[in-house]
């Protein structure tokens, strides 16, 4: 079985975080490699959904995974084997998040410019992501059911700053007291262009629409003129 290849990381600075990320997105944007970055709490069905959605894709578009965590390598593994996509995994050295720098360490290890769509599978938390830009092209926050739909009510910087939102786990609507059009409303009063998806990577409600507009937001983006 292929090994996944683990990069340790033990100390950054967070200082030029932001102007790192501007460079960082520019070589992406050059090179016509989408990036997205994908949070969520942990649980909330991340790696599931990526496997669903890489191989609805892996026919149209070079896809590569980065998997971040502060310990282990199992979401990689599951990665690896369910997809056949190319995978590696970084470990945050004990940090909540990732920044730029990390990212940019994560690329390079999978030498980014050979794929058309790479994805950073964030450190599962809803507050210290939100805080780093990492040089992507789109931002994505996955809340599942079982967690609530107060969650934009106690994070909201979290949903202010992504531009896609999958609600997950639809499928165990009837098990949760979860209260769709609410949540809905919470969102949209921080974030009134946030594009939102119902699905379940499960029985597969909702993932045609989500991929659809995956695929469409990589099409503009290659066809965008940056300069």
């Amino acid at each position: 079985m292929e090994k996944i290849r683990i990069i340790e990381i033990q100390k950054r600075v967070y200082a030029n975080n932001d102007e790192d990320a501007k460079v960082l997105r520019k070589e992406l944007q050059d090179n016509k490699t989408f990036m997205m970055n994908l949070m969520s709490s942990p649980g909330s069905g991340k790696t599931t959904m990526l496997v669903n959605t890489i191989n609805r894709l892996k026919d149209q578009l070079k896809i590569a995974i980065i998997e971040a965590d502060i310990d282990s390598d199992v979401d990689a593994y599951t990665i690896l084997n369910k997809t056949g996509v190319t995978v590696n995994q970084l470990h945050s050295g004990g940090s909540c998040h990732l920044d730029c720098g990390m990212a940019k360490e994560g690329l390079e290890d999978i030498r980014y410019k050979d794929f058309d769509f790479v994805v950073i599978e964030n450190i599962g938390n809803l507050i210290c992501p939100a805080s780093y830009d990492l040089g992507q092209a789109l931002n994505v926050l996955i809340l599942s059911v079982p967690e609530g739909d107060d969650k934009p009510l106690k994070y909201p910087k979290m949903f202010t700053k992504v531009d896609c939102l999958l609600v997950s786990k639809i499928d165990t609507l009837s098990v949760f007291d979860f209260d769709f059009m609410a949540l809905e409303t919470n969102v949209r009063k921080l974030n009134p262009t946030i594009q939102i998806f119902p699905i379940s990577a499960k029985t597969n409600e909702g993932m045609e629409a989500w991929c659809n507009y995956l695929v469409e937001k990589i099409k503009q983006f290659k066809k965008a003129d940056f300069k």
